[in-house]
């Protein structure tokens, strides 16, 4: 069912003609597909495949034409599975949910399917080793973590970027734990199981690599791709859901659900995959890769995600506003004219990272992004003294956060002694004096001088102390 996180999503519709016999062929790469046929130019697909978002569509023939006229027939349903195998989404999985957006904006229902069940079977694909067992505990939490953030982004889009004169689809988040709960073992296998064919299963990418692999494969991991087959027919049977969007790494697994509705029911199904997003070096952004830049605040904080996005190497700006934002693409080249007349300036990097961190974090989000930037990198005390502790901490995450009393004649050595970022006595002092101090950007180089509201002090109460080059400290005055 549900998409590993490191970027999985899936989109389905019911087929009966499909012969089997020619599953090695069904996958073949989107790009020109849509300029083919008429009804297909401007609508939605067409879209997409422009804006760089789909890569592979299944069955083949599907994008040259059914696909596309049953999407301009009348609002369908989509689906995207998302295995909560972590407290948060990351940038890796950003597309899939920009890939629902889509869909939706075009009057499309949506589905977002919590892999609760799913998530303590374990995903092989693009994995070299089994993932570490997971208490049905940590999957509920991680589960209800997901759920908000995803309704969050939703609702972000809605507000900000979604355009009122065009009618949204519905979004309905679930849970695949829920018709899995209540089934026994035997049950399922007995009503799942016999769909399913060994041999089919055993040739799949993912499995054959795991095979081959030292550590193997386990039963538990096996059994995934029957799983996910199961959860795109039950959405199929209770939701009418017939286009499933997945990670290009859940080829094999979208193989199977086509399989399984095929032989149960025999109706028309489609899968199209997206591109899975990668580093400048070739690595996928997901959290398996140790690079991770998360989609919850608390993991990672909205100046972080902004910076992240600023920093990306100038060839891969362009293709990043294609895919992670909703700009016109004529908007794009705008963009990018005048990134190449300024290349100094940055603009494409800057509307790449306002328009992400605006839709995963909302306008609040990014108006903090920006105030922690012109806080640490422009050394602005106006953007301190706006700026809350939530976001002082985010901003120096690694800095103590201290609470003090603030008792009259407090000097700048005294501070610095009590949260003990200076050495006592002589040495500490001369530190001192050699400026090797600042207080809100500013040299403190006098230790007997008493600590000045405003100064010292900001109106919100806060501090950010400075002793050499990298060692901060924050201190939140208490009064009297």
């Amino acid at each position: 069912m549900a998409a590993s996180m490191a970027g999985t999503c899936r989109y389905v519709s019911l087929h009966g003609s499909f012969i089997l016999q020619r599953r090695t062929r069904l996958y073949l790469t989107l790009k020109s597909k849509f300029h083919c046929t008429s009804p297909a130019h401007n609508g939605l697909l067409f879209t997409l495949n422009k804006r760089g978002i789909l890569k592979n569509s299944f069955p083949e023939d599907a994008a040259q034409d059914r696909l596309p006229r049953l999407l301009q027939s009348g609002a369908q349903t989509v689906y995207c599975g998302f295995d909560p195998t972590a407290d948060s989404l990351h940038v890796g999985n950003l597309l899939a949910i920009i890939g629902l957006l889509h869909f939706r904006s075009a009057g499309h229902h949506v589905l977002a399917v919590l892999g609760g069940a799913t998530a303590q079977i374990g995903d092989p694909s693009g994995k070299t080793s089994e993932r570490e067992r997971m208490s049905a505990e940590v999957v509920e939490e991680n589960t209800r973590s997901i759920r908000e953030s995803i309704q969050r982004i939703f609702t972000n889009h809605e507000v900000h970027f979604q355009d009122n004169s065009k009618k949204l689809g519905t979004l309905t988040v679930l849970n695949n734990l829920h018709w899995y709960k209540d089934w026994s073992v035997v049950g399922f296998l007995s009503e799942a199981g016999r769909h399913l064919r060994m041999g089919t299963m055993l040739s799949r990418h993912s499995v054959q690599t795991r095979l081959k692999s030292p550590d193997g494969m386990s039963l538990t991991e096996f059994t995934y791709q029957m799983f996910q087959a199961y959860d795109f027919h039950h959405l199929n049977q209770l939701y009418g859901c017939k286009i499933q969007l997945g990670g290009s790494d859940q080829l094999g697994n979208l193989m199977s659900g086509h399989e399984y509705i095929h032989k149960v029911s025999g109706e028309e199904v489609y899968g199209l995959t997206l591109p899975l997003v990668t580093s400048t070096v070739g690595d996928k952004l997901g959290k398996t890769a140790g690079n991770a830049v998360w989609l919850n605040r608390n993991k990672t904080s909205p100046f972080e995600l902004y910076q992240f996005l600023v920093r990306q190497p100038d060839a891969i700006v362009k293709h990043y506003l294609k895919l992670f934002t909703f700009l016109p693409l004529a908007e794009v080249e705008r963009v990018m004219e005048q990134q190449r007349e300024n290349p100094e300036k940055r603009l494409a990097h800057k509307r790449l990272a306002a328009e992400v961190t605006k839709l995963v974090h909302g306008k609040e989000g990014l108006e903090s992004a920006k105030r922690c930037t012109n806080a640490l990198y422009h050394s602005s005390v106006q953007a301190l003294e706006e700026m809350s502790d939530e976001e002082l901490q985010e901003l120096f995450r690694e800095a103590p956060f201290h609470e003090l009393l603030l008792e009259p004649g407090t000097t700048v050595v005294d501070a610095c002694r009590s949260i003990n970022a200076i050495p006592e006595g002589p040495r500490g002092y001369q530190m001192v004096l050699a400026g090797a101090v600042s207080i809100n950007h500013m040299c403190a180089d006098k230790p007997e001088q008493v600590l000045i509201p405003k100064l010292h002090i900001l109106s919100n109460g806060l501090s950010l102390l400075k002793v050499g080059k990298k060692n901060f400290y924050i201190i939140k005055w208490l009064s009297l």
